[in-house]
């Protein structure tokens, strides 16, 4: 059992004043790993000024410096890899394979951006063509400041990269909050920052939850940039509680995402794609293609390959190599997804399967890998954002009607195409109102690329160049002369 009762604060672990905790359990063997301190309001302030004492001399430092602790990060990331695995299986229930996905991914992340500060320095002061006699004009993107960054539970290590290796990158301070029900991962951050002796305020990392940390983060006037990943009703609630200072804000929110098969589809490679889609961490992802919009003349077949495709996956411990779906992540989010499987019950939703046709393990918080078919547009299962196990499907006459009934959606993550003409495929991607398309292949968000969505599904994106502009501001200098300055 672990036990984490201090907040990283200006270098060093602290003694929270806070006296509250929050217990971390086993979503497998439901027991308890250990606790947190669930941080109030004088941890916040307390981070907050230390990021602040921080900033001047961090932002001054040349890229290659901040590049140079980026990579150690990484370096530190993947000396710890089979010990941080572990933590992620044990915590969050992923299997051990998508648990190292997620370490190899954050290393990857902090590699990408150590070389994108590398680079900042000579981008800095690049000419601005302009028409205008006698001005010239110079560009410079500067560190936003202080960065305020809450993550979720689902991919730890992975969404806090995404915001640290940036921010860090472009120069920001940062306030870290990471996600209460699978905290124990993101204390590796606090460790190595302290081991690799990251300057003192440049990284601060406060645990607790919405309540005691979330909003007392989002509402700080210390804070010059917010950037959240989670639901829409707790991103709501950190943009109300930003507006007052008019902050610079991201986010990344929830999603209903498609994937469209189209009538010249290989139904092997279909059913591979939809699986990887939906079931990967137990459907709890932002992105899941949860909606299967399928060409009639393969959706027979289609359905039958998924049929014995999830009558395949094998549910158990998560550190057993032989698993492929782990539980929920806590019995509350069970709870959650089974709501829905009692509404699909009101609903009379067929179900080609459900908890009838699987035995769970005796304990553990499982949810059965559900398919509905024929599910109407009007249900809430087809609509609603369920992040679990539970893939619904409709079967469309041509491509028009798929793309309209995928664009019918609150949300605009991600999307997915399966054709056998790629050409095709692609034009069908191109009309798709979503941020992240893939085209016969599995869901990829590489550290090069962009991320985030439209509609509901947020503000902004992360990842790529996009990732470190995030956390940038844009100042221009115009001087009188001719000629490059």
């Amino acid at each position: 059992m672990s036990d984490s009762l201090h907040q990283f604060i200006d270098g060093r672990w602290v003694t929270s004043r806070a006296t509250r905790r929050l217990a971390i359990i086993d979503p497998y063997r439901e027991t308890l790993l250990g606790h947190v301190t669930a941080g109030d309001a004088r941890d916040v302030e307390a981070a907050v000024a230390a990021a602040r004492r921080a900033l001047p001399a961090w932002r001054e430092r040349p890229g290659s410096e901040r590049a140079a602790y980026l990579d150690a990060m990484a370096d530190a990331l993947a000396g710890r890899h089979a010990g941080l695995v572990e933590t992620i299986a044990r915590n969050g229930g992923k299997p051990l394979g998508e648990a190292a996905i997620d370490v190899d991914d954050a290393v990857a992340c902090y590699r990408y951006y150590a070389t994108q500060a590398r680079d900042l320095d000579a981008r800095q002061g690049e000419v601005v063509p302009i028409e205008a006699d006698g001005i010239r004009a110079r560009g410079y993107r500067n560190p936003v400041g202080v960065a305020g960054l809450i993550t979720p539970w689902n991919f730890p290590l992975v969404t806090g990269a995404w915001k640290l290796a940036p921010a860090l990158a472009a120069g920001c301070t940062v306030v870290f909050k990471p996600s209460e029900v699978v905290p124990l991962p993101e204390q590796a951050i606090a460790e190595i920052a302290a081991a690799i002796a990251l300057p003192p305020g440049v990284l601060n990392l406060v645990n607790g939850d919405a309540e005691g940390v979330g909003i007392p983060l989002s509402r700080h006037p210390g804070i010059d940039k917010l950037s959240f990943t989670g639901s829409n009703r707790a991103g709501e609630a950190v943009m109300r509680a930003a507006a007052a200072g008019t902050r610079n804000l991201s986010l990344e929110l929830g999603g209903k995402s498609p994937i469209l098969v189209l009538d010249d589809a290989d139904v092997d490679q279909a059913a591979e794609l939809v699986m990887n889609g939906l079931f990967f961490n137990a459907g709890q992802m932002c992105s899941a293609t949860s909606r299967l919009l399928v060409h009639r003349s393969l959706a027979e077949p289609l359905h039958d390959a998924l049929a014995s495709r999830i009558d395949a996956l094998v549910l158990g411990d998560p550190l057993e190599s032989a698993t492929t779906l782990g539980p929920q992540v806590n019995d509350r989010q069970r709870a959650r997804v089974m709501q829905y499987l009692a509404i699909a019950r009101e609903e009379g939703l067929t179900a080609v399967r459900d908890p009838r046709h699987r035995d769970l393990p005796g304990h553990g918080y499982f949810i059965a890998p559900t398919l509905y078919r024929d599910v109407p547009v009007t249900s809430r299962l087809w609509r609603e954002e369920i992040f679990g196990p539970v893939l619904c499907t409709r079967s469309v006459d041509d491509d028009a009607k798929a793309i309209a009934l995928a664009n019918d959606s609150d949300f605009g993550l991600a999307a997915s195409v399966v054709g056998g003409d790629a050409d095709r495929a692609a034009s069908v991607a191109r009309r798709l109102e979503a941020g992240n398309v893939w085209i016969n292949t599995d869901q990829l968000a590489p550290p090069q690329g962009a991320w985030g969505g439209v509609k509901r599904s947020g503000l902004g994106r992360e990842l790529g160049p996009l990732g470190l502009a995030a956390f940038q501001e844009v100042q221009q200098l115009y001087w009188p002369g001719t000629g490059p300055a």
